[in-house]
């Protein structure tokens, strides 16, 4: 395990570059032999420094479930994030001007209607739980330099989370195809790419689920009215100023995002 100096020096300089826009090394190559734990650590320490500053709790988000996502930042497992008041683009417009390297993933985000505590927790008990679905993007951003990341990397910077932009229609998880609900994305007004639930671990309820039962394992809950992001259903697609996403998710509804 990391001593805590490490922890916290790692902590201070990820939120630096997160504030400043200037990427580090990454801390698989600065701190040798830092484990998934030592990263999980640097995460828990990073959050505090946001919430001291004022943000807000308002959910957790899964990253890396899907193969093309894996494949694409040569990780092999799904790691989570906190989700805070400043991190929601609420007008659906994200300033790109301090982040470093954003990418746009299209997802389904769950709002929660009762509190999950894990581990043991079910697809059905997230089900259960969920109020509503909607159809959002997430924009990451590693603070790591050109994305050269590992698993340790990703996890510490807070699973590489920016901001998110959620569509206007929340509906009921009971009337949707989680499974089989194609997303079509386009940018600029052309086509880009399409992605289906399965594309999230098998299932967005399958991610939630997991991301409940890891966090039950640290001792940190799900709460009733906190949003959950379960999972790009697509590959990462580069953004910067000027550029407009579109996703439309099968019976969940639509969501726009431009960025300046």
């Amino acid at each position: 395990m990391a001593s805590h100096d490490i922890t916290q020096a790692a902590a201070h300089a990820l939120y630096h570059a997160l504030r400043s826009g200037e990427p580090i090394g990454p801390l698989t190559e600065t701190y040798e032999g830092l484990t998934v734990d030592d990263a999980y650590e640097i995460s828990l320490a990073i959050y505090a420094l946001r919430k001291s500053a004022g943000e807000q709790d308002i959910g957790k988000k899964i990253g890396i479930t899907s193969d093309a996502v894996m494949n694409m930042l040569g990780v092999n497992q799904p790691d989570f994030g906190f989700l805070t008041d400043t991190m929601w683009a609420k007008d659906n417009v994200v300033d790109t001007s301090n982040m470093i390297l954003p990418r746009a993933e299209a997802e389904i985000a769950f709002k929660l209607k009762a509190d999950l505590v894990g581990p043991g927790i079910t697809e059905e008990d997230v089900l259960a739980a969920t109020e509503s679905v909607a159809a959002c993007f997430e924009v990451v951003d590693s603070r790591v330099k050109d994305w050269k990341i590992k698993i340790q990397d990703t996890i510490a910077d807070n699973a590489s989370c920016g901001t998110m932009a959620i569509g206007p229609d929340w509906v009921d998880p009971n009337t949707v195809d989680l499974l089989g609900c194609k997303a079509v994305v386009t940018k600029n007004g052309k086509p880009l790419s399409e992605g289906v639930g399965t594309a999230t671990l098998g299932s967005p309820l399958k991610a939630v689920a997991w991301l409940a039962n890891t966090l039950g394992e640290r001792d940190i809950p799900f709460k009733s009215g906190e949003i959950i992001l379960s999972g790009s259903l697509v590959p990462l697609e580069p953004v910067s100023s000027g550029d407009k996403m579109h996703v439309s998710i099968e019976g969940i509804g639509d969501c726009e995002v431009s960025f300046k």
